[in-house]
């Protein structure tokens, strides 16, 4: 913690919106391969999908990551970068930066912490919110991540990001641009509850039977936890939204037709494809814990919803979040007077 100097002024509203979307940014710019290998496992074995991808076959995230590197360059692992960032500033942005007022809105008055069913209420309200806004960028950057191009003479539907928005948007009408957003909102609403709940339980489970005390081994399978279960039902209708926001008009009339075709073709299983993308993607529980940890040092906020999805990333966050304990254990002068309504046990 050297170096960082406690301020008396919390972080405005904008900060926190541009806090949170550059942090979510630079995190997209490390995990989108994975991401891309999700969405490429996800609509394989669909009995429409394009030619091209029907002849192409994907085994594993590193088999579907090296399949295409060398069928279509490294630089197809980012197809839909630009997308994507705008998806990360505009979906990370309103998620957290309204979180912490959402949150005390649900709050009863006199109340000292948020429940965890606030703590749930906020996420998927604010996440409900963010997706209303950002799904154009997320129809945009799915077909473009699907979109095979096995060599120069390929032929490329959109030239570019801004090209897509208006193709899109012509071809489709502007509820195109909006296709998948009530599967995309579940999705998030499953993912919020999923990981919140579990791993509170998984946590509390341990500490309370003597098997792990409240360090840092403890919130690491934790999290691993919470991420497995949070992938485990939400990966169903991630699938779904993924393939119907990839979708031709006219292929499916609907999500639900979308669900009943995908399993009576493909079985369920079909509804676990890009398993392990998604569980590497969800591996990101600590962000809320960041958020009021970032309320206690008022440490600049630039890691509260990273979209953290590898492994050190969890573990810097649950370092972070150690450090955090100790100094409200041993130097409590360095917490904000205004801030002195949290004490440690707002840290578990």
């Amino acid at each position: 913690m050297v170096g960082l100097q406690p301020t008396d002024v919390p972080p405005t509203t904008a900060v926190k919106f541009v806090g949170a979307g550059t942090a979510a940014c630079f995190a997209d710019l490390l995990t989108f391969p994975l991401d891309t290998a999700k969405v490429r496992l996800q609509i394989q074995g669909e009995s429409q999908s394009e030619k091209a991808i029907q002849n192409v076959r994907y085994r594993g995230v590193l088999g579907t990551i090296t399949t295409m590197v060398k069928t279509e360059g490294p630089s197809s692992l980012y197809n839909g970068l630009v997308a994507g960032l705008h998806r990360q500033m505009s979906f990370a942005s309103i998620r957290i930066g309204l979180y912490d007022s959402v949150k005390q809105f649900y709050t009863p008055k006199g109340a000292e912490n948020s429940s965890i069913i606030v703590r749930i209420l906020a996420g998927c309200t604010t996440g409900a919110m963010a997706v209303t806004c950002a799904q154009p960028t997320d129809v945009v950057k799915v077909r473009f991540q699907a979109s095979v191009r096995l060599g120069p003479g390929s032929c490329r539907k959109y030239s570019g990001t801004m090209d897509a928005y208006r193709t899109i948007a012509r071809e489709e009408g502007i509820r195109g641009l909006w296709k998948g957003t009530l599967p995309n909102i579940t999705r998030n609403a499953i993912v919020n509850c999923a990981e919140m709940v579990t791993y509170d339980m998984i946590k509390e489970a341990l500490i309370d039977r003597h098997l792990m005390t409240d360090n840092f081994p403890c919130h690491f399978i934790s999290a691993f936890s919470a991420g497995f279960c949070a992938t485990v039902v939400a990966s169903p209708v991630d699938v779904v939204k993924t393939r119907y926001i990839n979708s031709p008009p006219g292929r499916y009339s609907s999500t639900v037709d979308c669900m009943l075709k995908t399993l009576s073709q493909e079985g369920p299983t079909a509804f676990y494809k890009g398993f392990t993308p998604s569980f590497l993607r969800f591996f990101h529980r600590l962000k809320h814990e960041e958020m009021e940890e970032e309320k206690v040092l008022h440490v600049p906020f630039i890691a509260t919803d990273c979209n953290l999805s590898l492994p050190w990333e969890m573990m810097f966050l649950t370092f972070y979040r150690q450090k955090r304990i100790h100094l409200l254990i041993t130097k409590p002068e360095r917490i904000p007077q205004n801030n002195r309504k949290y004490s440690l046990k707002d840290t578990l």
